[in-house]
């Protein structure tokens, strides 16, 4: 085991917690110690919920291990039960209250309980929290949703797979495809799990097939529903104008209707920016993503092919979609970065040098520490990551949204860059510099003076050093070519021989790559 400041992902029974809160009329009893009880804080606190999360914990202390902890569970369950009125219940262990071997299930099965009462064995020692809300949908699934034989002739009809709560923009992302669906004429049957009942899940079978829209999620339980319900499903997840008009394309034909004059509308900002002369200067920017599978090769396709970025880095925590993510790194030259270690992930961007960050949470605090923009297009995530207002990832709304998230950032760099380079200005006044960091900027402190002579060097990674005169020389580049500008004056310096760098050699390498 590793001790860890962050973690991608929580233990698999956070995943369960995240299926039950999404859905109505169902209960989860997690037999749990005190100390595991945060439901509350993750789903008030973070996503801002208007409702507790309905988790309900034995929170058995240590002198309870010594008497009966199974009579605790059941206790509690009966309890639950009583007062939640549920359709149905789930039933499981934390990570602690695995050790004590007490199993939830079979109790569950002893209690009399007359309701529906579905065990989620997760072991939380081996797999995590997307696993876990995965393995947690496929059981729901396998024990509601039944065959139905559809009418022939009828409306075209479909499910939405995927969704849950704490999920990164799912229910903005709910909407927008519901929207796209719609216009195709397709129906929307059921949404599991967020808003479903578990009398929801028995009238999944009413339907010609099944939209995954996050696979880490619902791929398990849409491979189920097609071997023993014949409903197949959607690969395509619509992310970006081409992802989007991928998906449109495969639902039509799963649907039997024409997409033509859909397909033919332009309702993205993105296209019509990156055939403006304003994008040439995005064009080439070097950019390092990493975040859940479906996001992370969503985000490489889109900044490569309608953004003209070079991705410099590629990778995911989500270890079971590790070969997506494989595929995916190759196509644009790359090995993908497979961890769950932020402090792995953190070396390999400040050595890949990007000009724009897409991660998670830990990447933003990642590249505020190196001095890069970054946007968060994936869970983790916190409170600031689920907005009041509508923000999908997905469809051409979608596309807006990844436009807006990925330029701006560059663009405010570039601002705040032009600032400072005439802050001392005689004519340009600090007090009245227009900025978005503030509308008074503080005047800045004049810098004291190094006393190391210019001929001590700053050791560096490679096989040359700098002298501190061209490290601060250096620093007066704006920080989306600084990147740039130092590989190539190492590149220069090794191929001259040079061991030092200073801002001779910083200069000469820029009239060398300039002619």
């Amino acid at each position: 085991m590793q001790l860890t400041l962050w973690t991608y992902e929580g233990p698999p029974h956070v995943g369960a917690m995240r299926v039950a809160s999404a859905m109505e009329g169902l209960h989860y009893v997690l037999h749990a110690p005190q100390g595991d009880t945060y439901a509350d804080l993750l789903f008030t606190m973070i996503e801002r919920r208007n409702s507790r999360p309905p988790v309900t914990y034995t929170t058995f202390q240590a002198r309870d291990l010594g008497g009966d902890t199974a009579e605790l569970f059941k206790s509690a369950l009966r309890d639950a039960a009583e007062r939640f009125r549920p359709e149905a219940m789930l039933v499981g262990a934390s990570c602690t209250a695995e050790l004590i071997q007490d199993d939830p299930g079979g109790l569950a099965g002893t209690s009399g309980l007359t309701i529906p009462v579905i065990p989620v064995e997760l072991p939380a020692y081996q797999k995590k929290e997307n696993w876990g809300a995965a393995e947690t949908l496929y059981q729901l699934i396998r024990r509601f949703a039944v065959k139905m034989e559809r009418a022939p002739g009828a409306a075209p009809r479909c499910n939405i797979l995927g969704p849950t709560a704490l999920g990164f923009r799912h229910r903005d992302d709910v909407k927008e495809v519901r929207g796209i669906l719609s216009r195709l004429g397709i129906a929307v049957n059921v949404v599991a799990p967020l808003g479903a009942r578990p009398s929801d899940l028995g009238r999944l079978g009413d339907a010609d097939f099944n939209v995954v829209l996050y696979p880490e999620v619902a791929g398990q339980a849409a491979s189920w529903m097609q071997r023993n319900l014949g409903q197949p499903f959607t690969r395509c997840i619509p992310i970006g104008v081409g992802g989007t008009r991928d998906f449109i394309a495969e639902v039509a034909g799963l649907a039997g209707v024409d997409a033509g004059e859909f397909l033919a509308e332009e309702s993205s900002r993105l296209p019509w920016y990156s055939r403006s002369v304003d994008s040439t200067y995005l064009t080439g920017k070097r950019v390092f993503i990493f975040a859940d599978a479906t996001h992370a090769v969503a985000a490489a396709r889109v900044a490569a092919e309608e953004l003209g970025f070079q991705v410099v880095g590629l990778g995911t925590y989500s270890r079971e979609q590790a070969r997506e993510v494989r595929e995916a790194a190759k196509r644009h030259g790359l090995e993908a970065l497979i961890t769950d270690d932020y402090l792995e992930v953190e070396a390999a961007i400040a050595a890949a040098q990007p000009e724009l960050v897409l991660g998670t949470q830990m990447e933003r605090h990642v590249a505020k520490r190196l001095g890069v923009p970054c946007a968060v297009i994936s869970a983790p995530v916190h409170v600031q990551d689920f907005p009041a207002r509508n923000s999908p990832q997905m469809g051409f709304e979608g596309a807006n949204v990844l436009f807006d998230t990925w330029v701006h950032p560059l663009m405010m760099g570039l601002e705040e860059h032009l600032i400072g380079m005439f802050r001392e200005d005689f004519e340009f006044h600090a007090e009245a510099a227009p900025s978005h960091l503030g509308h008074a900027a503080a005047p800045r402190a004049a810098e004291p003076v190094d006393p190391t002579p210019e001929a001590a060097v700053i050791e560096a990674p490679g096989a040359v050093s700098w002298t501190p005169d061209g490290e601060k020389e250096l620093k007066k580049i704006p920080f989306f070519v600084r990147g740039k500008a130092r590989r190539n004056t190492e590149r220069f310096a090794e191929m001259n021989g040079i061991r030092t760098i200073t801002v001779e050699t910083l200069y000469d390498a820029k009239a060398y790559f300039s002619r």
